[in-house]
């Protein structure tokens, strides 16, 4: 009886190394004050990045491993936006920038976002810094369809001309 045991106890011990070894699922810091959220873009002088996003999205997933995580671990983008993630469904509770208490979801529709991945720029009290980025047509173009948005944006908030 021993003998059997063993390599079920040895499977289960390899199972549960890979579940320990396994590097965790980056993800984007999800929306819970944007008020206080504002208030930290404005000290820092960069724009508010919000990803409206579905549950079980392909194009949200894709905008967001392919553009969204890599620039929010690029120093050179710190230095232009701080991101959150909106879910259109989500019944999380949620602090607008006004700061009322509504949820994710009751934002999202507030602001009329249907399509998803949407990305809008948002500035100190909750307006729009640069036309939304609607959709994911591919990575061919989005990356640069996402800079000119951050540039407007950064214009818009730094008041160059």
């Amino acid at each position: 009886m021993a003998a059997t045991m063993l390599p079920t106890r040895w499977i289960l011990a390899c199972l549960a190394a890979l579940f320990v070894a396994a590097p965790a699922v980056a993800q984007m810091t999800e929306a819970r004050d944007l008020a206080a959220d504002a208030r930290l873009a404005s000290q820092r002088k960069v724009a508010l990045l919000v990803l409206f996003s579905e549950a079980g999205c392909h194009w949200c997933e894709r905008a967001r491993q392919d553009f969204l995580l890599p620039m929010q671990r690029n120093p050179e983008y710190q230095g232009k936006v701080m991101m959150r993630e909106v879910g259109i469904g989500n019944p999380a509770a949620l602090v607008d920038f006004s700061g009322k208490k509504t949820t994710q979801a009751e934002f999202a529709r507030r602001h009329g976002v249907s399509m998803m991945p949407t990305v809008i720029l948002m500035g100190p009290r909750g307006e729009t810094l640069a036309e939304p980025l609607v959709g994911y047509r591919g990575a061919d173009f989005y990356g640069y369809f996402l800079d000119e948005r951050i540039a407007t944006a950064l214009t818009q908030l730094r008041g160059k001309r």
